[in-house]
């Protein structure tokens, strides 16, 4: 069996819980190759899983590769993802996409112009619930959505990071807060969802409580409120917190004209259906993925089916659920919500009717 041969960009934590152990369980993948700015954390890393370590980006999509991983900060993906794309390999790219539109749709233009994958680390998409969710939607299940309430909320990338002054706190790296690291998923998932594009966006953002070592606040927003309205008139809310001390809050509700849907709302039943009878399906008790179930040392380990659906669409097996065209129409709303807060008002977007 040839083996599909991979480079890692990026030796941070995301890389550290989820890429290089995902790729690593798989018989079909050989991690060939790692770069990181610090130069010693990717010599760590090839201790355990093997490679070559390369001095720079450009050094290692020059490598014999099929594939790459990107996982820098937000400022540095559309850069490393247009070099491995440009070098004719595929390109998984953590989220959000970059930190301007314009970086966002380089990326996606240099993707066709190279007849590459590229594929966007939206994890929520191959949650069991939200895989069933989309399911019964479609069939009509709920009937015509009129509205939805989503949030993502938990205490701040410090923990999960390891460090109050975390590149996620700084603009020059992360470009945003809250709203591009937790805010992007429940935007892509809405789309994933409903099947229907956001349109028009009214949002605020604050920094709150998130503070530097030193005492100042934080560069980047702590919360982010926005109100979605869909291509079909529906229309919804959406928080994005790092100041939800406690148990991390993941869920989203989808309201029809014959029912309901929750996913990941109860704290017992993943996915709830109820109708507009009053009947209710209990239909899984599968748990959504947190950052502590990726944080070494602390729980069960699960599969978050980034890694899988990335090589399995390299492959021919499946048609890749998030392409960077996909995540596209996302950065649209998240950018458009940034100056929706700037300016104080509703902001359409016309790329996404």
């Amino acid at each position: 069996m040839k083996k599909i041969r991979v480079g890692i960009i990026g030796c941070g934590a995301i890389s550290v819980r989820r890429h290089l152990p995902e790729y690593a369980a798989r018989e079909d993948v050989e991690i060939a190759a790692i770069y990181n700015r610090t130069r010693s954390k990717a010599e760590e890393i090839q201790k355990q899983y093997g490679g070559v370590v390369c001095d720079s980006v450009e050094q290692l999509v020059a490598m014999d590769l099929d594939a790459v991983s990107v996982c820098t900060s937000n400022a540095r993906h559309a850069h490393d993802a247009i070099l491995a794309l440009q070098a004719g390999k595929h390109v998984l790219c953590e989220k959000p996409m970059d930190v301007t539109i314009y970086k966002c749709i380089a990326m996606v233009e240099e993707a066709e112009k190279a007849g590459k994958l590229l594929m966007i680390a939206q994890n929520q998409r191959f949650s069991s619930a939200h895989v069933k969710a989309k399911e019964l939607i479609q069939a009509g299940e709920i009937g015509r959505i009129v509205s939805f309430e989503t949030k993502f909320g938990h205490s701040g990338p410090e923990r999960w990071t390891g460090s109050d002054d975390t590149w996620f706190f700084k603009k020059t790296d992360a470009g945003m807060g809250a709203l591009a690291d937790l805010g992007i998923h429940k935007t892509d998932l809405v789309h994933y969802l409903t099947g229907e594009n956001i349109t028009e966006v009214y949002a605020h953002t604050a920094t709150l409580d998130k503070k530097y070592p030193n005492g100042s606040l934080i560069d980047v927003e702590d919360n982010a409120w926005c109100i979605y309205k869909l291509a079909n008139g529906a229309t919804g809310t959406m928080h994005a917190s790092w100041t939800d001390y406690g148990q991390e809050y993941n869920s989203i509700v989808i309201h029809g004209t014959e029912g309901s849907i929750r996913c990941y709302d109860d704290r017992e039943y993943s996915l709830i259906v109820e109708k507009k009878d009053g009947r209710q399906n209990f239909l899984s008790t599968e748990k959504m993925m947190t950052n502590a179930d990726q944080t070494i040392g602390t729980g069960e380990s699960l599969n978050s089916g980034v890694i899988d659906e990335f090589i399995e669409s390299i492959k021919g097996e499946r048609k890749c659920r998030c392409t960077g065209a996909d995540a596209l129409k996302s950065m649209r709303v998240i950018f458009a919500a940034m100056a929706s807060s700037d300016i104080g008002r509703m902001i359409t977007i016309p790329e996404n009717r």
